[in-house]
């Protein structure tokens, strides 16, 4: 009777030990956010500046004067040979009336000093003048004939100082610019009118001189209205300035456009792209980074097993919220980009928006 009893308790025994195994399951499949591994792009820079004209002219009177006229202002298109403005001609009309006259008096002389030489060698071939009488008669016939000369070069000098009193337009254009009111006195070589061919226009930026360097003659820029960022239209570097600015410390660059929109118009503010220098590594989500004993890892998911594997990676550069690494991953692989602490390796995942293997 005892033997029953003392095997009883082991059985008893024996099925409650049984019952405290349980079967060992397989980590569940965890669903996880993703990316997939792409090369860093070349950062752009957004440069403000305006549309100018290429080709423009200030125009200035070569004499000091009094502005009567000026009949056009800014914004005025104007064609080939319009007047721009005019000074008080009394003067410079005097000046060609006195050249007139002069001009007068030496013909006249230059006529009675030539009759009197051509005389003279009538006479001489007779015998009844001597040979010093006719070297004196065609003396002053040279020397008339060389005050003629100046006489007229007086007037021409003159007529063309009266032309000086108008600015007349080289070519069709726009006014862009006035310097001077009608009354004022003007100096020789101030500028009084700007105009501008508003058929070939350029972008205008001024850029920090490190900047500078990397744009190159010819380098294309795109050129975008800031109205409108739509509205653009390709350009090239025409020129660089080859020194920054006392004050502002940057370079002017202008760039060439090529065909632009009619809304491109002059004074309009424009942004210009610059792309800047390529950048090494990959840049991935600050959170899938997985920082344990110094050492940065993330989880690369093989799309095969659908299930990730630890990589050890070198972080180069980390902000709040993206980190760039250069080494232990390449462009193309997909890497989990949340929830990384609670990851095993080897564990099955599931990507979000896409059934389950």
């Amino acid at each position: 009777m005892r033997a029953l009893r003392v095997i009883g308790v082991a059985a008893a025994c024996l099925l409650i030990a049984g019952c405290g195994k349980k079967a060992e399951r397989p980590d569940p499949i965890r669903p996880v956010l993703s990316v997939v591994v792409a090369p860093r792009e070349a950062s752009t820079l957004a440069v403000v500046g305006t549309v100018e004209p290429q080709f423009k002219t200030d125009y200035g009177f070569r004499m000091l004067g009094r502005l009567i006229a000026r009949p056009v202002n800014v914004g005025d298109s104007i064609g080939k040979g319009q007047l721009l403005a005019a000074v008080d001609p009394f003067a410079a009309e005097l000046a060609v009336r006195s050249a007139l006259a002069e001009v007068s008096t030496a013909q006249g002389q230059f006529a009675n000093a030539s009759g009197t030489a051509n005389r003279q060698r009538t006479l001489i071939e007779t015998g009844a003048t001597t040979k010093a009488t006719l070297d004196s008669a065609e003396q002053s016939s040279a020397a008339a004939q060389a005050a003629l000369t100046r006489a007229q070069s007086n007037l021409t000098k003159a007529r063309e100082q009266l032309g000086y009193t108008k600015l007349e337009a080289e070519y069709a254009g726009v006014v862009t610019a006035v310097g001077v009111q009608v009354g004022q006195v003007v100096n020789p070589g101030q500028t009084v009118v700007t105009v501008a061919r508003p058929d070939i226009r350029e972008a205008v930026i001024d850029v920090a001189d490190e900047l500078a360097g990397m744009l190159k003659i010819g380098a294309p820029l795109t050129v975008r209205l800031q109205l409108d960022p739509q509205i653009k239209a390709a350009g090239k570097v025409r020129e660089v300035a080859p020194q920054a600015d006392a004050v502002t410390r940057t370079r002017r660059v202008r760039i060439t456009l090529d065909s632009p929109p009619d809304t491109f118009l002059l004074g309009s503010t424009i942004t210009t792209l610059i792309s800047g220098k390529a950048t090494r590594g990959y840049a991935l989500p600050a959170t899938a980074i997985l920082t344990e004993n110094g050492q940065s890892s993330v989880w690369v998911i093989d799309p095969a097993t659908k299930s990730v594997n630890k990589r050890a990676v070198q972080v180069v550069q980390i902000d709040d919220n993206s980190v760039e690494v250069t080494e232990g991953i390449k462009a193309g692989e997909r890497v989990a980009r949340a929830g990384v602490h609670q990851l095993k390796e080897g564990q099955r995942v599931r990507l979000e928006g896409e059934p389950q293997a």
